[in-house]
Formats: structure tokens, C-alpha cells, sequence
């Protein structure tokens, strides 16, 4: 007769859950001094859960946990529609791709608890088994029970990357009162690679795993205020996360896999055309994005981004549409509309000169303002 584990392992098949695997609740406490580390170097992005007892101690957040169940899904890397070259266009990081992860998780994580529920009769378990799901919302930190559960190893990026898929998965577990017999853990693979170290272009890796998520550009394109010059040019077009650490990755070679019809990436949305982004109101945002992982920080940052990639990409024939963001009420578009504006006429800078003197004349917020000094100082000197 096959146990309950057997059981779990053949419905998550049936499900469509790629890996699976079952840790101990016991403490992450190796990890401590690690996040400390991290949180007072000002290394964190702030996204993280607050509170790093709850991190390290699945008991602090459930009451009597025995083990983890930890399952994985493999999302495309790779649209099966042709890209159009039509005109400018931004793009979503892969992670970014179809239906919100954080639902589809979600979902599979419900249907699994259900059956396992489904089988407490047969167990004379009824009443007793409880179940805490979460995806990187929660207080665990994901990675760390994949590597534990066997799902893979934490790679070089802080990316748990498993043999099958890469890193190209998503990642959410089950605290659960029900005891499994663990999983073995998987040990690190990256040996003397360095290739994700190699291509970070704000070298935001520290080698170990860890990164200083301020500097990471998926960080930088998810924050909500004027983003720092020196992290504009390197997004490229690229107006939400980023994918380079993975796309470098030896593991990551020839990975691509269409399992889920839910996280196929619809291209209008996830490779966006640029100019026309920056005048979506409210509602045609959400219609647009809304679905994405992407939305979760709202239309400002993607506008901002927008303005950023289009002067990356030389898009002098929408400078109309740039030069109308500032009139917005945004200071952080006006701000970045007048770098962008500045960039993309350096060369020839007399009218922009003129257009801009006109508007310093009028602005009043100090941040707009620092960037129309500096913007209007480079412009003169050239």
C-alpha cells in the first residue's frame, strides 16, 4: 500500500506540479547570520518579510510544524509567438510572463492540500492535519527550503536551480503539522563558475549567493522614485526585472519548457510598445497588465521605465510623447522625461535647450529640478 508521501508525489504529477519535495520544520537558524549581515549592510530590497526570527523558525508562524512540503513549477523562457519589429518596444523579465505566478501557485498549492485532506479519513487524521501555504510572500525564504526539500541548489545568483529545468521555476511550499519523511538535501553545483558574477552589470552578486538587492536591476526597475543615473543605461529596454544572471547561466542552456498554458506570455503585454505606454490611463493599465507579476507596483514605475528604455534605444521619433510627460503631475516622470530628453538630443541640443530653460521656469519640485539643472548644463556644454 502506498503512503501518504507516495500519494502526494503521484497527485502532484497529476496536478501539474513539476518537483516536489518534503523537509523537516526544523530551524533555518544557519541563515541568521547571514540576513543579519545583509539587512544592516543595507543589502535588502525591503520587499523581504520584516521580521527574521519568522524567517529561520517555521514555529514562530505555525503552531507545532513536523515538516515543509516544497514543489516547483518550470515557466518558459521563450515565447512561442513571433516578437514584432514593428516599432520600440520594452520587455517583462520571464518571471514576469502570463498569468501572476503568485495565483497559479496558489492554486496548486490549494488543490494539493485539499487531497491531502481527501486522504485524513482514510488516515484516522480528520481533525489533526493542518496546512500553512505560502509563495515569496511568506515568511520562509523560498530557496532555502527548495534546497533543503531537493529540489536543487542555491546557485551563485541566490537562484535555486534544479536539473531538470534550471532556474526557470517558481518556487512555494506547506508548513504542515503532518511528519514526512524528509527529502536529501541537493549540494551546490556551481563549482568555479562564474559567469553570473562575470555578467551582473552592477556586479549587485557577492559570490555566495547573496546579493545587494539594491543594486540589482530587478529591484531598480520595481522601485517607485527617480531611479539613479546610474543604473538607467543598463536596463536597456527592459522595464521590469531582470533575467541576464539567468540567461548566463550554463544550467540554464537550451531550457524551455511550456508545461502551463496559464504562463504563456501574451506578447502585446509582456513586450510592450514603448511610446504608447506612456499615456495609458488607470483602466487601460489594468486591462493591459493587470494579470502580470509585473503590476504589482503600478503604472509610475513602468511609465518611468519606459521613458528610460526609449532613450536606451534612440527613439528620437517619440520625443513628442516624452516631451508631453512633462506636463504630468508625477514628479518622477517629469524628472525622468527630462533626462530622457536631454539624451536623446545631445547632439543637437538648441530646441530642447529653449524647451526646457521655458519649463525650469515654472517647475517646483526640488527632484524635477535637479535634473533640469543638470540636464540643461550637459546640454549647453555640448
Amino acid at each position: 500500500m502506498s503512503s501518504l508521501k507516495e500519494k502526494i508525489i503521484t497527485e502532484s504529477k497529476r496536478l501539474g506540479i513539476d518537483k516536489i519535495g518534503f523537509t523537516t520544520a526544523e530551524p533555518f537558524d544557519y541563515l541568521e547570520d547571514s540576513l543579519k549581515e545583509q539587512k544592516a549592510n543595507g543589502y535588502t530590497s525591503g520587499f523581504e518579510h520584516p521580521i527574521i526570527e519568522e524567517r529561520l523558525y517555521p514555529e514562530k508562524s505555525f503552531e507545532n510544524p513536523k515538516s515543509i512540503i516544497a514543489i516547483a513549477l518550470a515557466y518558459p523562457t521563450k515565447s512561442l509567438q513571433p516578437i514584432p519589429r514593428d516599432e520600440k518596444r520594452g520587455q517583462f523579465a520571464r518571471a514576469s510572463w502570463g498569468v501572476d505566478y503568485h495565483h497559479i501557485l496558489k492554486d496548486r498549492l490549494e488543490k494539493l492540500i485539499s487531497f491531502i485532506q481527501s486522504q485524513a479519513q482514510v488516515e484516522a487524521k480528520m481533525n489533526d492535519w493542518r496546512f500553512a501555504p505560502q509563495v515569496d510572500t511568506g515568511e520562509l525564504v523560498d530557496v532555502a527550503v527548495a534546497q533543503r526539500a531537493g529540489l536543487g541548489f542555491i546557485g551563485k545568483n541566490g537562484l535555486l536551480i534544479t536539473k531538470e529545468y534550471g532556474s526557470f521555476v517558481y518556487l512555494g511550499e506547506i508548513i504542515t503539522n503532518i511528519e514526512f519523511t524528509p527529502d536529501t538535501p541537493i549540494p551546490n553545483g556551481c563549482g568555479t563558475c562564474t559567469r553570473c558574477l562575470d555578467n551582473c552589470p552592477t556586479k549587485a552578486l557577492l559570490g555566495d549567493g547573496r546579493m545587494n538587492a539594491k543594486k540589482c536591476l530587478s529591484y531598480q526597475t520595481q522601485t517607485k522614485g527617480i531611479m539613479p543615473k546610474e543604473y538607467r543605461k543598463k536596463i536597456r529596454n527592459t522595464i521590469y526585472g531582470c533575467d541576464i544572471c539567468q540567461l548566463v547561466c550554463p544550467y540554464n542552456k537550451n531550457v524551455d519548457f511550456h508545461f502551463h498554458k496559464e504562463m504563456e506570455p501574451d506578447v502585446e503585454s509582456v513586450f510592450p510598445k514603448l511610446a504608447p505606454l506612456l499615456s495609458l490611463s488607470n483602466r487601460e493599465f489594468k486591462e493591459k497588465f493587470g494579470k502580470l507579476a509585473g503590476s504589482w507596483r503600478g503604472k509610475k514605475p513602468l511609465q518611468r521605465n519606459a521613458l528610460i528604455a526609449l532613450c536606451n534605444l534612440g527613439a528620437r521619433e517619440s520625443l513628442p510623447e516624452i516631451i508631453a510627460c512633462l506636463d504630468d503631475p508625477r514628479p518622477v516622470i517629469r524628472a525622468t522625461a527630462v533626462w530622457a530628453i536631454g539624451e536623446l538630443t545631445k547632439k543637437l541640443p538648441q530646441d530642447s535647450l529653449i524647451l526646457l530653460k521655458k519649463f525650469q521656469e515654472n517647475e517646483k519640485d526640488p527632484e524635477v529640478l535637479i535634473e533640469l539643472e543638470e540636464t540643461i548644463g550637459m546640454l549647453a556644454r555640448n
